[in-house]
This record gives C-alpha cells, sequence and structure tokens, in this order.
C-alpha cells in the first residue's frame, strides 16, 4: 500500500533504497550522450506499492518496457555514456517538468494510482528533490564537463511506446522525436526509412513540447545542443533477442551518423 510520508520525515530514500541514477561507461569515447529517463519500475520502500496492483506495476504507466536493454547494448556498442533513471515514472516522471500533471500522476492513462492523490507540497518537493533533481542534475553536470573538455555531445533521449494507446493500434516500429532541432531526427528519418520493412514515425507517436518533455526541452535545445528522442514499440524488445537486434541496428545507423555530422563540423 502507498505511504505519504512528507509530513514525518524530511527524507524519502533510505536504507535498502538504490541511488535514483545508474550510468554505463561513464568514460566513453562516443559523442553521443544517452539518456533513459523510464528505464526503470523500483518504487521507494516508504511508498510501498502506491496502492496500484502489481499487474499494473509491469506496465507502460511504471516504466519504458525494454527501453533498459536497448540502452545497455546501445551504449556499450557505440561506448558511449548513458545516463538512467531507476525509479518508475509513477513515482515522479523524469521526462516531465516538475509540477504538471502529470509529474506526479492521479490517474495514468484510465488507472489510478491512489498514492498520488492529495498529495502535500512538501511530500511532492521530496519526490524531485531525491529522485528528479540528482538524475538532471547528473545529465547536466556530465554536458557541462564534455563541454568545457571540448568533448562534442550529441543527446539522444532513448524511449519506448504501446503498441496499442486507448484502443488504437500504432502502426510506427520506430519515431524520432524533436521541436526546435532537426538535424539528427532528418539523419535518422532517412537511415531508418532505408530499411524498407520498418514503419517509421516522423515526430510519431509523439512530439516534443514542453509540457510532455523535460530531458530534450531542456538537456538537448536549452543547450544548443544536436538531440533528438526515439521511441522504438514496446513487443518489439521486450525480449532480449529484440533489445540486442534494435541495440545493433541503432548502433550501426548512428556510427554512420556520427561519421556525417564530423565532416560538417558538428560532432
Amino acid at each position: 500500500m502507498a505511504l505519504d510520508t512528507a509530513d514525518a520525515t524530511d527524507q524519502l530514500l533510505g536504507e535498502g533504497d538504490i541511488p535514483p541514477v545508474h550510468e554505463v561507461n561513464i568514460a566513453g569515447a562516443s559523442p553521443f550522450l544517452l539518456t533513459a529517463d523510464h528505464y526503470g519500475r523500483t518504487m521507494p520502500r516508504a511508498l510501498g506499492d502506491l496502492g496500484v496492483a502489481d499487474s499494473d506495476l509491469v506496465r507502460h504507466i511504471a516504466w519504458d518496457i525494454g527501453i533498459a536493454g536497448v540502452a545497455e547494448r546501445l551504449a556499450k556498442m557505440l561506448d558511449a555514456h548513458l545516463i538512467a533513471q531507476r525509479y518508475s515514472r509513477l513515482v515522479i516522471d523524469c521526462n516531465r517538468p516538475p509540477g504538471v500533471a502529470s509529474s506526479i500522476p492521479e490517474i495514468s492513462e484510465a488507472t489510478a494510482i491512489p498514492g498520488n492523490e492529495d498529495l502535500s507540497a512538501a511530500a511532492k518537493d521530496m519526490r524531485r528533490r531525491e529522485i528528479f533533481d540528482p538524475y538532471h542534475g547528473r545529465i547536466g553536470a556530465t554536458i557541462d564537463a564534455r563541454v568545457k573538455a571540448g568533448k562534442p555531445t550529441v543527446l539522444v533521449a532513448l524511449h519506448s511506446f504501446t503498441p496499442v494507446y486507448y484502443g488504437e493500434p500504432r502502426p510506427w516500429h520506430i519515431g524520432t522525436l524533436y521541436r526546435r532541432d532537426t538535424v539528427l531526427p532528418r539523419l535518422m528519418l532517412q537511415h531508418l526509412r532505408e530499411e524498407s520493412e520498418l514503419v517509421v514515425g516522423d515526430n510519431q507517436p509523439y512530439a516534443v513540447s514542453d509540457i510532455t518533455d523535460y530531458t530534450i526541452p531542456v538537456h538537448g535545445e536549452a543547450r544548443g545542443l544536436v538531440n533528438t528522442g526515439i521511441e522504438i514499440r514496446q513487443d518489439l524488445i521486450t525480449e532480449e533477442a529484440g533489445q540486442q537486434q534494435w541495440a545493433e541496428r541503432l548502433a550501426r545507423i548512428l556510427r554512420q551518423i556520427e561519421a556525417t555530422l564530423h565532416e560538417q563540423g558538428m560532432s
């Protein structure tokens, strides 16, 4: 069951809780900096299960199914630094601006989240301070260090999406997400569409906005980095074989793009 401990203690994460930030290949030489906002579905011990059934905590409402396996493999294949967030998006969504309704949702899709109802300002702030801020602080500090060292940085935010949403099938196998910067998305679209078996989404199934996104607007657009979001359909990466296949595909394409960006003086 869910607990709101904000008024009883000034700390959410305690003994037995894992750190929110997970990193792979910190010293990676690649210009690509990978992020995974919805990598994990861990719950802080103090919050229990937020009043949500176990069967719902393995669904997309809790995390991006399959993206952890893709992200880990891709980081190693590219020799790229991956920064990922271990806690469930139901605790606090690390790809939403704090304060919007979807940041700590009381309803996700059609599922009620009892442990998120009627939270005090202190309880909300605690989740932001202990989970959201360390994650985004680490991304920001990493970019700062790379800039100071003169290391090219291309931001790639990795996500997965449901095959069906509110009863509507989604035909895309993969989509690129972007807004102000179209350099990397256009190159991604070009290479992905050369693979004839793929249905590729151009700002589908989502588009980047200041309400529905945080990582790309804040760490990509505001910092002037070449960037894109990548969404892979979850039924394609639920199993390890699919995760390996998609990591290999993305690694091959991103290596080709890296060469193009280098020729253009952008990496």
